[in-house]
């Protein structure tokens, strides 16, 4: 595994607008002072990730994980901040290159069944996108999209087959197939196995690896489930109502989380050698997005928030080789 980023985020934010429709603004004449609602979904976030390595994106839902995810893989824009492919801002990359780099970052979506068009067999979901892009000719798209579905683990006899005519697990090969089938370097895998049974989640995990190992794969990994990270990731980086929190190698976060969020959650995570533990969930609810609290975020929920939190943003700070966490508890 290469040390070198091939992707790399600087103070990327990412807000959704919602403007008032025309009754509001009737009503805005009238003095009602409606307003446009924003959601900060990702707030201000810097990550690098190393070529061949394995990012876990981890953190509860409305978080802003699968916002991120979708703002790397180019599906939504940045609304401030930059994203760049091998040191080249992808915002200024324009013709052939700006192709070849949306081309490199695939994602692959939690519910295969909405993201597959239910009205194309699998040879055309396969095929559709080399075939448009020239990566591979007419009279070879054929055994190409074979090649894939048999790289997934599925029988090339399955190309003539709609959607509905597969099981889950058969269904997000079917979409690991078509990412793959453009030669991508990097993959993007949004909750990838959570609606699929644990036994097939298993499965999945494993040509995850395998891929990785055979085609020297990098993974942004986004998940809810600090045990299948865990298992897969090299690093995890742990994200909170749309900012990082604490990010560190997998056995230092897991063996001595820092941030209190990240204990908190990693309290949740069950274990064998804890079964007369008593659960408790992390107190409180995350706060809506359209009004994130001022200063660090998790001081509503946080058992050692001090005045200082409820004002000051903490930056991340590092507190070991290749580990950061943003806690004010960290100066001292």
């Amino acid at each position: 595994m290469s040390t070198a980023p091939i992707l790399r985020l600087e103070n990327v934010s990412k807000r959704f607008t919602r403007k008032l429709d025309a009754a509001e603004r009737i009503a805005n004449l009238f003095g009602a002072a409606r307003q446009e609602e924003v959601v900060h979904a990702v707030d201000d976030v810097s990550l690098a990730i190393g070529e061949g390595e394995v990012v876990g994106l981890v953190g509860e839902s409305g978080c802003g994980k699968s916002t991120l995810g979708r703002v790397v893989a180019g599906v939504h824009s940045a609304s401030a901040g930059k994203v760049f492919w091998r040191d080249k801002d992808v915002s200024r990359l324009s013709g052939a290159e700006r192709r070849d780099a949306i081309l490199k970052i695939q994602m692959i979506f939690q519910d295969p069944m909405s993201s597959l068009n239910p009205r194309f067999r699998v040879k055309d979901i396969v095929g559709e996108a080399p075939k448009v892009h020239g990566l591979v000719g007419k009279a070879d798209l054929d055994g190409y999209v074979d090649e894939m579905l048999l790289r997934v683990g599925l029988d090339p006899s399955f190309k003539t087959r709609y959607p509905h005519q597969f099981s889950g697990g058969q269904r997000q090969r079917v979409g690991i197939a078509r990412a793959l089938a453009v030669n991508p370097e990097f993959l993007v895998c949004d909750e990838s196995i959570a609606a699929l049974d644990v036994s097939i989640q298993a499965q999945v995990i494993n040509l995850f690896m395998d891929l990785r190992r055979d085609l020297g794969l990098t993974y942004l990994f986004i998940s809810h489930d600090l045990g299948v990270v865990e298992h897969l990731a090299d690093r995890v980086v742990i994200m909170y109502l749309g900012r990082v929190v604490e990010s560190a190698p997998v056995a230092e976060l897991f063996a001595d989380p820092n941030h209190p969020y990240a204990k908190a959650l990693l309290a949740e995570v069950p274990r064998i050698d804890a079964r007369k533990r008593v659960f408790q969930p992390v107190k409180g609810e995350i706060p809506s997005p359209l009004a994130p609290p001022p200063g660090c975020h998790f001081h509503p929920r946080c058992p050692h928030a001090m005045a200082r939190c409820k004002v000051e943003m903490p930056k991340l700070k590092e507190i070991a080789p290749g580990r950061v966490s943003a806690c004010h508890l960290n100066e001292g």
